[in-house]
């Protein structure tokens, strides 16, 4: 058979099999590897928290199955003592009303406690409160919590305390695809109080209750524009600052600003020009959500936030609905970025509107702390916009 007869869907096919078997597999793999260093960490906390294990027992342990298993790797000293960490954070929040494991009855004269290793530990946690009353655990998020890398779990438990905000943190991640470097910045920029915060009228705007929650989930109050250095930049106050080199800075790092937007966000242009009743409307920043299904419009202002802003938004969605939205996408959403806003005052004024929009405030590169300011693109690169 000739390569031209083959059919390209036959391929397509075949690829799209192979590719979802090789992700179930990694899926397999990671839970059976979390499962193990739960039951691991159990062992581990048993044995070293009431003293039968004296100090460098880990070290020890860590050189000897080195030895008889060469090769072996994610078994070192400091290992060993996350996987300690992640058995007992998770056993003293979410398992804590489980009693599926109890420490054996230890004498003086034990070395070691006796219960086994059970490597299906995590699962059997998990089975004990599915049906409890703890609301979280249904399928979804058992599933979400052992998507996730061991990495993944031990930066969340290293840097967020509360249990409410590590299961954000582990929902977000595994929505999101986010790397353990993308995971490190999203908590440094304090997700979790900033989503759904956004002062908005999404609720009466939105053709459905749900439309306007997933829409609140989608948007901070507040979003660090980190590319956007007014020091180095050369210009004293930020309402020096044309809001058309902000917008430029924002098109020259668009990967930036689309990563700290959210992943569904396509960029569809900037100074975007809409004709419409024989007027020329531009609008700053246009995208296209594709969880949403619709145009999001963004306006940037450098200075604080004014009422006449929001008209001016609604005019914009306006003609976006009638002129730009295709019959199948939702109504088009309004962002409005500003340097500051009091948002009682802005969910006060937003009410009146028939269009959704919300009102966020952004900081820049000169408020941020010297060692994050390290990670900017060079200065050259921003000065070329000016």
């Amino acid at each position: 058979m000739k390569d031209k007869t083959i059919q390209p869907t036959a391929i397509e096919s075949i690829k799209t099999a192979i590719l979802q078997s090789q992700y179930k597999a990694a899926k397999e793999v990671n839970r059976v590897q979390l499962s193990l260093y739960f039951a691991i960490g159990r062992y581990i906390s048993e044995n070293t928290r009431t003293h039968f294990w004296g100090t460098g027992v880990l070290a020890y342990i860590s050189e000897q199955l080195q030895r008889e298993l060469p090769g072996l790797r994610g078994f070192s000293e400091t290992n060993l003592k996350m996987m300690r960490i992640f058995y007992e954070e998770w056993r003293n929040t979410l398992f804590y009303k489980s009693n599926s494991y109890k420490s054996s009855v230890a004498t003086d004269d034990l070395i070691t406690i006796s219960n086994p290793i059970n490597i299906d530990e995590l699962e059997v946690e998990f089975s004990l409160i599915q049906h409890s009353e703890t609301p979280i655990c249904n399928k979804y998020f058992i599933d979400t919590f052992l998507n996730l890398s061991f990495t993944h779990h031990n930066l969340i438990l290293s840097t967020i305390k509360e249990l409410e905000e590590r299961i954000f943190y582990i929902e977000l991640t595994n929505k999101e695809k986010l790397s353990v470097r993308a995971l490190q910045k999203a908590i440094k920029a304090d997700e979790f109080r900033h989503r759904g915060a956004l002062p908005n009228n999404f609720t009466q705007t939105l053709p459905s209750a749900q439309q306007a929650l997933k829409a609140v989930s989608m948007f901070k109050d507040e979003y660090l524009l980190n590319f956007i250095n007014v020091e180095e930049l050369g210009i004293r106050d930020m309402e020096d600052i044309d809001e058309r080199v902000v917008e430029q800075q924002v098109v020259h790092n668009i990967k930036q600003f689309i990563m700290t937007f959210g992943r569904d966000f396509a960029f569809l242009g900037n100074q975007y020009r809409v004709e419409a009743m024989g007027r020329t409307h531009i609008i700053d920043l246009l995208f296209y959500h594709r969880e949403l299904s619709c145009l999001v419009a963004i306006e940037l202002k450098t200075g604080s936030f004014k009422t006449a802003y929001l008209g001016q938004m609604n005019g914009y969605l306006t003609v976006l609905d009638d002129f730009v939205r295709k019959p199948n996408e939702n109504p088009s959403i309004g962002i409005i970025l500003c340097r500051d806003a009091d948002s009682t005052y802005v969910q006060y004024m937003v009410r009146n509107y028939d269009k959704p929009m919300g009102v966020a405030t952004f900081k820049t590169a000169d408020e941020m702390p010297e060692e994050l300011r390290r990670t900017l693109p060079p200065i050259e690169e921003l000065k070329k916009l000016l």
